[in-house]
């Protein structure tokens, strides 16, 4: 310890005027003022102590003198106790920091190094009307007990100033409020260890909370520290995740003139939202509340840091202004048994004993011990007065620095628990407990897991405590007075997303409030069917919503991106659900198929009723004289081509694919080669008449019909060809109507398909040409006329079909197909054997050889 003190002499002179000549320490000199105010007990080991008693020279913090006697309450608690640290007696050395880091940093070399004897009283010290004492005593100042460990202090910006004092001389800082992200840094703060959560889980759960509640759109102020400077920056990186945005960012000075307090409240009034939060202590949210309630600012929601969240003198002054007030604050012990009946053993007598217990008492009951102002008698009750000293209700900060002594208590029991050879130090060594350097205890501290009042203490990789927040809400209770309601919790060690949990029933509203109805938002959300359209230049919660384009849904709020909906379906009319596309071919129900439907089978009885009045009348001059065999064939092969018509109607599938294309091919070849055989067995009968010719000996039944089946083997040939090579197939067509799949027949190859449809043409201009040749031959039962009209029908039919088929979609393109062939089939059928049958039904008389050879 001694080296300990050697080390820091020096530096603390700056300070503390001790001064030494050269080279030996017995000719140290303490030269300065040193403070009379501290609590020092002795034991083995001295745990340092900085609380925040003054806020400023005349503003005394009672809670904090409740943390500082929480402190020594559980030392003494320790040093009882029989299993654990039965050899080693702790003490405590604690001094005022006034949450000022000049005072601080004094303070806490003085911890380090000692103070003279005469300063220090086992107990305490006496206070006088003079504050301070001039000493000039020797190496008192060095031989004296220091101390090796310091748990303080209480705000970010002290805890920083004297890490980067004492970092150097590895000296274990353990604070108990301050919870600034920065001081995370294990590579900055080595010597840096905490029992309140770091400000990066708080900033998750309030994020979080706003987030829960819809409010996207929030003020962020804090006063300038780097506990909320560090908050501040955190929480704007990590909102960006979660869609909330800071409507303003303000920061406000520590000592709150009216000029900052007229800036800061002008930005809240101006802007749009209503909620704010507020990274403050408790001094500068007394001055913010003062205005506001001069200004008479109503429907505030403020969502309170933990460093105010649960500070009830708040309320003493701001009326109904909290009211609603949301706000996370560290976890709060149940009971710390004991601890109330040590902080209520206070009497008349022991005021001028214990340090800080005076003013406590002056502060308390309003009179003084001192001076010729109101005096205090010494009979004052504490049950007539209500005392943030007293209050055990929400231990919060207190069950830290109950937890921080423990966590040196625990150190200190592992250390003693070492055995020599299994050491963690060189050559498997042990430190002394009783005589320790501060590193080796850090060693141990770092590694300490340990359990009190029934929970577990555990540590990250920072040095950090798992956090868990209690969320609590400012509530008026039927009196008046608040009630600080616990409705909701955050624990870390949760899952991501199940580690907020909040009671909505639970929760007091501010007032006038019965229900959540802030609209804390830049922009109202976008509705399913809508995307968020960012503006340009704005924060992220500031957008338009744009319907999806065709094609694409949402089904959420305020989606950022559409989805498209897959081939077969398709957004609805409100384009927040995909429903299965319209299926459209040409159906059986369709009153377009139906039709067609209905033509094609009656084409097909009446080639079959023709069938059977030439089958009838097939002995008679007409039938006889117009090539009867063919005439038969050609009847079957256009109820053929009916019929071929039901093969292009209903769902398409890659059979029926494969069989309709060839089928309508080869049929209409059948017909067009019957027909091209009997114009020129007409065309070459009456050539046969001509003296000497041998013409008809080519043209007999077996020619006839070998004639037909060549110029069909050529139709046969290019259709197999076609369905070796790309075959016709059913295909699911989306690209003509986006919310319709068209089932369709495919061609395959379009080359293919013309073919097709070009030889039938090519065999009708052949038989065009010839039944022109021969139309004027003389034969009352010359077809040859009736051919040439039928085959101007044909080619007026399906030269008609090629634009109307290639400019028409879906099942109209089908049913064109459909039509061409019904229209040209029915032409043939009635060109060619309408005639006919009106002579053999309705005028035999014409029916007879005699008729047929007139002109």
């Amino acid at each position: 310890m001694a080296l300990l003190a050697a080390n820091v002499l020096v530096f603390i002179g700056l300070f503390t005027g001790s001064f030494c000549t050269a080279g030996t320490l017995d000719s140290c000199v303490f030269l300065g003022e040193t403070e009379e105010l501290s609590l020092y007990e002795d034991g083995d080991v001295v745990i340092g102590g900085l609380f925040p008693l003054h806020f400023s020279p005349v503003s005394f913090s009672s809670r904090a003198l409740r943390w500082m006697h929480t402190m020594t309450f559980a030392i003494k608690e320790i040093n009882k106790r029989n299993d654990f640290l039965s050899n080693i007696t702790l003490g405590f050395h604690i001094r005022d920091s006034c949450d000022d880091i000049p005072v601080s940093l004094k303070a806490t070399l003085q911890l380090v190094n000692g103070q003279p004897e005469s300063n220090l009283s086992t107990e305490g010290v006496t206070r006088n009307s003079s504050m301070e004492t001039t000493n000039t005593l020797g190496c008192a100042a060095v031989n004296r007990r220091v101390s090796s460990v310091i748990i303080g202090d209480a705000g970010s910006g002290v805890s920083k100033a004297l890490l980067r004092s004492l970092g150097s001389f590895h000296i274990p800082l353990v604070s108990y409020f301050a919870s600034c992200s920065c001081l995370s840094n294990q590579k900055e703060f080595p010597t840096f260890m905490r029992t309140m959560p770091s400000d990066a889980f708080q900033i998750r759960a309030l994020i979080q909370l706003v987030r829960y509640f819809g409010w996207t759109w929030v003020g962020v102020i804090g006063v300038e520290s780097d506990y909320a400077r560090f908050a501040i920056q955190l929480f704007l990186q990590e909102s960006m995740h979660y869609g909330v945005c800071a409507a303003y960012t303000n920061f406000y000075p520590v000592e709150l003139n009216q000029h900052a307090l007229d800036e800061l409240l002008d930005v809240i009034q101006m802007k749009t939202s209503k909620v704010i939060v507020n990274f403050s202590g408790e001094s500068e949210m007394q001055d913010i509340l003062r205005e506001v309630q001069r200004r008479n600012m109503t429907g505030l929601q403020w969502i309170a840091s933990e460093a105010w969240a649960t500070a009830k003198s708040l309320w003493e002054k701001s009326g109904k202004l909290l009211q609603g007030t949301l706000g996370f604050a560290i976890q709060r012990a149940a009971v710390i048994p004991g601890l109330h009946q040590h902080l209520t053993s206070l009497s008349p007598l022991s005021i001028h004993k214990t340090a800080f217990l005076a003013e406590f008492w002056e502060e308390t009951f309003k009179c003084h011990t001192y001076h010729d102002r109101k005096m205090c008698k010494g009979t004052e009750k504490f049950d007539d007065v209500y005392s943030p000293y007293f209050d055990v209700t929400q231990l919060r900060v207190s069950y830290n620095v109950y937890k921080a002594v423990y966590l040196v208590a625990h150190s200190l029991q592992d250390m003693s628990d070492c055995k020599d050879g299994k050491g963690p130090f060189q050559n498997g060594s042990c430190a002394n407990p009783k005589n320790f350097k501060p590193w080796e205890l850090l060693h141990y501290m770092k590694r300490t897991n340990f359990s009190v009042l029934g929970k577990e203490v555990n540590f990250d990789q920072n040095s950090d405590p798992i956090a868990y927040y209690d969320l609590m809400n400012w509530q008026q209770i039927s009196d008046g007075s608040l009630s600080l309601v616990k409705v909701g919790f955050y624990d870390a060690s949760l899952p991501s997303g199940q580690n907020l949990v909040i009671n909505d029933s639970m929760i007091q509203w501010p007032v006038g409030k019965k229900v959540c109805s802030h609209q804390s938002v830049c922009s109202e959300s976008c509705p399913p069917g809508f995307r968020v359209a960012r503006r340009k230049g704005e924060p992220i919660c500031c957008y338009d919503c744009i319907p999806c384009a065709e094609g694409e849904v949402s089904n959420a709020t305020d989606s950022l991106e559409c989805s498209p909906c897959s081939e077969d379906t398709w957004p609805n009319a409100a384009r927040d659900l995909c429903i299965p596309k319209n299926v459209e071919f040409l159906s059986y129900y369709d009153a377009l198929g139906i039709l067609l439907c209905t033509t094609s089978v009656l084409g097909a009885c009446m080639s079959f009723f023709v069938v059977v009045v030439f089958f009838k009348y097939k002995d008679t001059p007409i039938v006889r004289a117009n090539n009867m065999e063919l005439s038969f064939l050609l009847l079957v092969f256009l109820a053929i081509c009916f019929l071929v018509g039901l093969l292009f109607i209903g769902e398409p599938s890659d059979w029926l694919c494969l069989i309709k294309f060839p089928a309508f091919g080869i049929s209409f070849a059948l017909c067009i080669s019957c027909l091209l055989a009997k114009t020129s067995v007409v065309l070459m009968a009456f050539r046969a008449r001509l003296p000497g010719s041998t013409v008809m000996k080519w043209f007999g039944a077996k020619q006839q019909r070998a004639s037909v089946l060549l110029g069909t083997a050529v139709q046969v040939f290019v259709c197999l060809s076609w369905l070796l090579t790309a075959p016709p197939h059913a295909n699911y067509n989306t690209n003509y109507h986006s919310s319709t799949i068209i089932i369709e027949c495919v061609t395959g190859s379009e080359v293919g398909f013309w073919c097709v449809l070009g030889y039938i043409g090519f065999l009708a201009c052949m038989c065009l040409v010839m039944a022109f040749l021969a139309r004027k031959l003389p034969d009352n039962f010359n077809e040859a006329k009736f051919i040439t009209f039928s085959m101007l029908i044909f080619f007026a039919v399906w030269i008609t079909f090629i634009p109307v088929y290639m400019s028409t979609v879906g099942k109209f393109t089908v049913a064109v197909h459909v039509f061409a062939i019904l229209a040209s089939t029915l032409g043939l059928l009635l060109c060619i054997f309408a005639p006919k049958c009106y002579i053999l039904l309705l005028r035999p008389d014409k029916n007879c050889k005699k008729k047929s050879l007139q002109k």
